[in-house]
C-alpha cells in the first residue's frame, strides 16, 4: 500500500492535522496505550501499540505506556512484565512515562468524594444481579435503586467504612446518579467503585475498593494530560459516561477517537479464551508460537518490522471488518525474505550414499548467504559420499509431472552436483531406507559443461557433519475462519496445528544458531525455540511456509 492510500485511511491523523490547524492543544500530540494487565498482548494490542506510538512518533509528541490495574483478581506482575517486554520488542520507547492506575487510586477516590458532595454519588446496597435486573432494555426504562435518596452524609459515611474494609465484599457499591431513563444504558447509575478484599500485585492490602473501569479510564487520561485518548469502537457507547464524569468534575478533558479493533480470520482475538486455551493445556503457554500473542510470535520468528509493517498496511478505520491472516504471514515473508540467511535442512530424510564418489573424501562447497542482499556474502557447506535429502524428494514409480529424484533419474544437488539414481534399498518391511546414486564430477556448482538441462534441483545435508534437531511446523491453530462464532470454540481446534520432525538434519553451520530466523531452502523460514533447546537438544520453530498452503487448500475444497 503506498504512503498517499495509508494517510488518506488514517483518518486520525485527518484530526490531529486538523487540531495543529486550528492551534488546539497548544500543537501537542500527547497518546498512550493502556492495558490492563490480565493476559498476555495478542496481535490486536499490537496494531494500537504500532498506532498510539505511531502516531505520537510522527507528529513529534509522547505517548505512555500505563496498566489499568484495576481488577487485583485478574491481575499479575507476570502479565505486566510481559507487556514492558513486547512493547520494547516492537521497538518502542515510553522514556520516564510508565504508568499504573494504581498511581492514581487515592487520586480517584478524591474525585469520587467530590461527586458524591456534590450530590452526583450514592452507596448503594443492591447486589450485582438486582442492578442488572434494574437496568432495564433499550427499550425500557430502567428503576431507581431505593437507595438513590440517601444524604450526602450518609453517603460519605458509607463509603468511608467501605474504603476501611467494614463491610464485606458485594456489600456495597458507589454509584453514579445520572439518568435511569437514559437512552444509553451506561448512563444508567453506573457503578464507580466496589468492594473487593484481594491482594493488589503493586498496592497489597492498601486498598479493599477499587475503581470501576469506566471510572478510572478517562480520569486517567485527564490526570495525565493525554491530547487524543484512541480507543477501539466498543468504547464509543461508553465516551458520553467518560465526558458526564469529567464535566461534573470540571477538569481537563482529552479527546476521545475510536477506531476498529483488529480481526483476523482462523484468529482467536478474545483474551478470555486465550486463557481459556492456556489454562486448559490446548497450547503449551502464552507464548506457545500458535497463539496470536506478541510472545508466541516472537517465539515463533516473527520480526517487529514484520508487525510494524502489517499494522501499517491494515490502516485505520471506523468501520469493522475481519482481515485476512495472510496480510500478517506475507508481512513476515516480505521481511524475512530480504534479511534471513539461506540454510538447508532436510526435515524428513532418507540416506543417500554416491558410489562413485571417494570414500574419505570431504569438500567445502560455496552456498549464498542471501540472494535478496548481495551483502549477505558465502558459506562453507561440506560434501561427502553419503547424504541426506528428504524423503518426499524420491519416488520410486513418479508420475509424470515429479522433478525430483526416482529410479533412473538424474537431478541437481543444490550448489553440489548432479546426481542419478541406481538403486533402492529397502528392510525387511519393504521400507525404503536408502538410495544408492552416481554422481558427474564434471557438474561442480549445479550446471554440466555439456549443456544438458535438469528438471529438479534438492536441497541435502552432509551425513557427517549433520547437526541433529527437532523441527516443528507450526499451522494455523483453528480451522473456522471465525473460530469465536459458536459457543464451543474448542472444537474448530485444528489437530495438524503442530506437527514434529524428530530426526531433522540441518547443515553444520546451524551447529551454534544465532536468535535470528533463518530460511530452510524449500521448507520455508525457521527459528531456534531459546525456551526448549537446552541439553544438548536443538529444536526449531517454522514461522512461516514459503508460500500460502490453505490458497490451495481452499481452492480444492470449492472455497
Amino acid at each position: 500500500m503506498n504512503e498517499v492510500k495509508k494517510e488518506m485511511n488514517n483518518f486520525i491523523q485527518k484530526i490531529i492535522n486538523d487540531d495543529s490547524d486550528s492551534g488546539k492543544w497548544n500543537n501537542r500530540v500527547h497518546t498512550r496505550f493502556p492495558p490492563e494487565p490480565n493476559g498476555y498482548l495478542h496481535i490486536g494490542h499490537a496494531k494500537s501499540i504500532c498506532l498510539n506510538f505511531g502516531i505520537a512518533e510522527k507528529n513529534k509528541g509522547t505517548c505512555n505506556l500505563r496498566f489499568d490495574d484495576t481488577n487485583p483478581v485478574k491481575e499479575e506482575e507476570e502479565y505486566v512484565q510481559s507487556i514492558i517486554e513486547d512493547v520494547k520488542w516492537l521497538g518502542f520507547d515510553w522514556e520516564d512515562r510508565l504508568f499504573y492506575a494504581s498511581d492514581y487510586f487515592e487520586q480517584l477516590y478524591e474525585f469520587a468524594i467530590q461527586l458524591i458532595q456534590d450530590g452526583s454519588a450514592y452507596i448503594c446496597d443492591l447486589s450485582g444481579d438486582e442492578i442488572r435486573n434494574m437496568r432495564g432494555s433499550l427499550n425500557e426504562p430502567g428503576l431507581e435503586s431505593p437507595h438513590r435518596t440517601r444524604s450526602v452524609e450518609e453517603n460519605l459515611e458509607l463509603f468511608h467504612k467501605m474504603k476501611n474494609g467494614e463491610f464485606g465484599n458485594g456489600e456495597k457499591v458507589l454509584r453514579a446518579k445520572i439518568n435511569m431513563a437514559h437512552p444509553n444504558l451506561n448512563m444508567r447509575d453506573p457503578v464507580m467503585y466496589r468492594i473487593l478484599h484481594a491482594k493488589h500485585h503493586r498496592t497489597g492490602n492498601d486498598w479493599c475498593i477499587y475503581p470501576m473501569y469506566d471510572w478510572a479510564h478517562g480520569l486517567e487520561d485527564s490526570i495525565e494530560r493525554i491530547t487524543h485518548s484512541i480507543c477501539t469502537l466498543e468504547f464509543e457507547d461508553h465516551r458520553p459516561l467518560y465526558d458526564w464524569y469529567l464535566n461534573q468534575l470540571d477538569i481537563y478533558h482529552p479527546q476521545q477517537i475510536e477506531f476498529a479493533r483488529l480481526n483476523l480470520n482462523f484468529t482467536m482475538m478474545s483474551k478470555r479464551k486465550l486463557k481459556q486455551l492456556v489454562d486448559e493445556n490446548h497450547v503449551s503457554g502464552w507464548d506457545d508460537p500458535r497463539m496470536p500473542t506478541i510472545s508466541g510470535l516472537r517465539r515463533r520468528g516473527y520480526t517487529p518490522k514484520a508487525i510494524r509493517n502489517f499494522a501499517e498496511d491494515v490502516g485505520v478505520t471506523k468501520r469493522d471488518s475481519i482481515i485476512d491472516v495472510v496480510r500478517l504471514e506475507n508481512a513476515l515473508r516480505e521481511d524475512l525474505n530480504k534479511i534471513a540467511p539461506r540454510v538447508m535442512g532436510v526435515l524428513d530424510p532418507l540416506k543417500v550414499v554416491i558410489t562413485n564418489y571417494p570414500e574419505d573424501k570431504t569438500e567445502l562447497l560455496k552456498a549464498v548467504n542471501n540472494p535478496e542482499n548481495p551483502d549477505a556474502g558465502k558459506r562453507d557447506i561440506p560434501f561427502s559420499k553419503e547424504l541426506y535429502i528428504e524423503q518426499s524428494d524420491f519416488m520410486e514409480d513418479p508420475p509424470r509431472k515429479f522433478f525430483r529424484l526416482g529410479p533412473g533419474r538424474e537431478v541437481r544437488l543444490r550448489y553440489a552436483y548432479f546426481i542419478t539414481c541406481n538403486e533402492v534399498i529397502k528392510n525387511k518391511s519393504g521400507e525404503i531406507i536408502e538410495l544408492h546414486c552416481t554422481y558427474d564430477s564434471e557438474t561442480k556448482g549445479g550446471s554440466a559443461p555439456d549443456g544438458r538441462k535438469v528438471k529438479g534441483t534438492l536441497h541435502w545435508v552432509s551425513v557427517n557433519d549433520a547437526i541433529d534437531a527437532e523441527v516443528r511446523l507450526y499451522d494455523r491453530l483453528f480451522l473456522n475462519e471465525n473460530p469465536g462464532e459458536t459457543d464451543d470454540f474448542l472444537a474448530n481446534l485444528n489437530p495438524e496445528s503442530c506437527k514434529t520432525q524428530a530426526n531433522a538434519k540441518l547443515e553444520s553451520s546451524l551447529s551454534n544458531p544465532e536468535n535470528i530466523t533463518y530460511q530452510f531452502e524449500r521448507n520455508g523460514y525457521f527459528i531456534k525455540d531459546e525456551k526448549d533447546s537446552m541439553n544438548g537438544k536443538l529444536v526449531f520453530n517454522r514461522a512461516v511456509s514459503l508460500r500460502d498452503s490453505w490458497a490451495k487448500f481452499f481452492k480444492n475444497n470449492g472455497k
